[in-house]
C-alpha cells in the first residue's frame, strides 16, 4: 500500500483551495493500492488556509520542537502540522504503507526541498514534517517529481 498526498490526485486540499493533480502520479497508481492523506487537513487546518513555511529548520527540527511552521500572517501553526504528521503516520501504519508519494515543496510533504521561510518563493534543500516523520518510521518517501 502507498500513502499519497491527496492533492496529487486532484483533491482540492491545497492551501489555496486548489489541487496539484499530477498525471504521472495518476498513471503510476492505476494498478496499485493506495490511500490518500492530507496532513494539513488531518491536523485541523482549513482549506483554503494561509500558506505556511518552516522557519529556521526542516521537518525533522519541527517534529523535534526545535523549529516552527508559521503562516504568512506569522501565526504559529506548528501544532497543527505536527498533529497532521502524526495522524498521517497512523493511517500509513494502519494500511501497512511502505512507501509514500508526497507533494514536493510542502512544509508537510516536501522530500527534497522546502521553501526557506521568507515567503519569497525561494526553495532550499530540506524535508517537510510529515515526510520526516515517515522516514523516521521506515516509510520510503518519494516526490512526485521523482516518479
Amino acid at each position: 500500500m502507498i500513502a499519497v498526498s491527496a492533492c496529487l490526485l486532484g483533491i482540492n486540499c491545497k492551501y489555496n483551495g486548489n489541487n496539484n493533480e499530477n498525471e504521472k502520479v495518476v498513471n503510476y497508481l492505476k494498478d496499485k493500492k493506495f490511500i490518500l492523506i492530507c496532513p494539513e487537513q488531518l491536523g485541523g487546518l482549513s482549506t483554503p488556509r494561509n500558506p505556511a513555511e518552516i522557519i529556521n529548520g526542516d521537518g525533522y527540527s519541527v517534529i523535534n520542537n526545535e523549529s516552527k511552521i508559521v503562516d504568512k500572517n506569522n501565526k504559529d501553526v506548528s501544532i497543527e502540522f505536527i498533529k497532521g504528521a502524526n495522524e498521517s503516520l497512523k493511517i500509513a501504519k494502519m494500511y501497512e504503507c511502505r512507501k509514500a508519494i508526497l507533494k514536493e515543496g510542502s512544509p508537510s510533504c516536501g522530500s527534497n526541498f522546502i521553501y526557506d521561510g521568507s515567503f519569497s518563493g525561494k526553495k532550499i534543500s530540506g524535508i517537510g514534517a510529515t515526510a520526516a516523520l515517515f522516514r523516521k518510521n521506515g516509510i520510503k518517501v518519494i516526490s512526485e517529481t521523482k516518479l
